[in-house]
């Protein structure tokens, strides 16, 4: 065995190292992209409504606060699964009414707690924002948020 790598056996472990590395990265894109297109679309549930519910989140710019799906500001709670904790599964039109309740409600005044501000939002704007946070929380999220809580 040689003591020293040649220029030739230097460039073919560069070109093999890269055409594997390749390899690799265009199969993990693949699987990446089937399990998005196959297991967490939630696309099909898109309705006009959840759409103007985004719209409605992004005007006030709840993200400056929330994070949902991980994304966003850490000062309130992650909203991703706000409709499974106010017990939308069981009870759609209950976490419905409290929902609205709680847009309602805000700021509560209450000393020392972080506050929400009153966005003083129309009937079809809460209804349209709640049917984007109901949307949000089928969303395959593997396990995101950690606990119920947010």
């Amino acid at each position: 065995m040689a003591e020293r790598l040649t220029k030739s056996a230097a460039r073919n472990v560069f070109y093999g190292g890269t055409i594997f590395f390749f390899v690799v990265f265009v199969a993990l894109v693949a699987q990446s992209h089937s399990y998005i297109v196959t297991k967490s679309s939630n696309d099909d549930k898109l309705t006009a409504d959840v759409k103007a519910g985004k719209l409605v989140w992004e005007e006030h710019s709840c993200i400056n606060c929330h994070t949902i799906m991980g994304e966003g500001a850490y000062f309130a709670p992650e909203l991703s699964n706000v409709w499974v904790r106010y017990g939308g599964r069981e009870d759609p039109e209950g976490a419905r009414q409290a929902l609205k309740a709680w847009f309602e409600s805000q700021p509560t005044g209450i000393p020392g707690r972080r506050q929400m501000p009153q966005f003083n939002l129309s009937e079809e704007e809460m209804d349209n924002l709640i049917d984007f946070l109901r949307w949000t929380s089928k969303v395959d999220t593997q396990g995101w948020p950690p606990n119920k809580a947010g």
